[in-house]
């Protein structure tokens, strides 16, 4: 990838001592993982309807039931 902005980090780097290269690599290395991955939700229409109505309203429920309820003990 050759971007202004890369173009811009490499010449500041190129000034750094290098210890300093280095933790901008893993601060780089650092924000690639933390950039979320997935697909668009586009993509996830053909699953649409896949589930019978029947498991979803078991779901549903169970979601309901089980859920905004704290246990105090559970920790």
């Amino acid at each position: 990838m050759d971007t202004p902005i890369v173009n811009e980090v490499v010449e500041q780097m190129k000034d750094l001592p290098y210890e300093l290269q280095r933790r901008v690599l893993e601060f780089t290395r650092a924000l690639v993982l933390s950039t979320p991955h997935g697909v668009p939700g586009r993509h996830l229409l053909r699953f649409a309807g896949s589930i019978p109505p029947a498991d979803v309203n078991v779901m549903r429920d169970t979601i309901e039931q089980g859920c905004e309820r704290v246990d105090a003990n559970e920790w």
